[in-house]
């Protein structure tokens, strides 16, 4: 799993000038009711965030996103002193109104393996502190 650690000594400083943040501009055919079709975030996550979009629309999933709750935010993780990796535009956070920090969350597993299957890596998964509305990169 990717820690902040990782994203400091691949990526640096967070900062909104960072070399590797871009903007993601959706192409028409994996654009996504509740998503933005303007994206900033990290060029890593610009392919694997696209096939995660093409699997959630072949699968009948892509209805299940009622909101975007955010991408790239320079800020520590809740309840930690580690810079969560928000900062850096590696994660994406959906449905927090109903995916709350430390819950099973209500994403469905098929709506999980879209993401999963496109190189993230599910809050939900997570043993001590769940949350299940982030999804991240797993490799950098």
């Amino acid at each position: 799993m990717v820690k902040s650690i990782d994203c400091f000594n691949k990526y640096g400083t967070p900062t909104a000038k960072n070399k590797f943040l871009k903007l993601l501009i959706v192409p028409k055919h994996l654009q996504i009711e509740h998503l933005p079709s303007k994206i900033f975030c990290n060029v890593d996550m610009h392919e694997p965030f696209q096939y995660a979009l093409a699997h959630l629309i072949s699968t009948g999933c892509a209805n299940d996103i009622k909101t975007f709750d955010g991408c790239f935010n320079i800020r520590k993780m809740r309840n930690a002193s580690a810079m969560s990796l928000h900062s850096w535009g590696i994660a994406i956070d959906l449905n927090a109104f109903e995916n709350q920090m430390f819950t099973k969350g209500k994403f469905s597993k098929k709506f999980v393996e879209c993401f999963k299957s496109a190189g993230f890596d599910w809050g939900g998964d997570w043993e001590k502190r769940t949350d299940p509305m982030h999804f991240q990169l797993k490799t950098i």
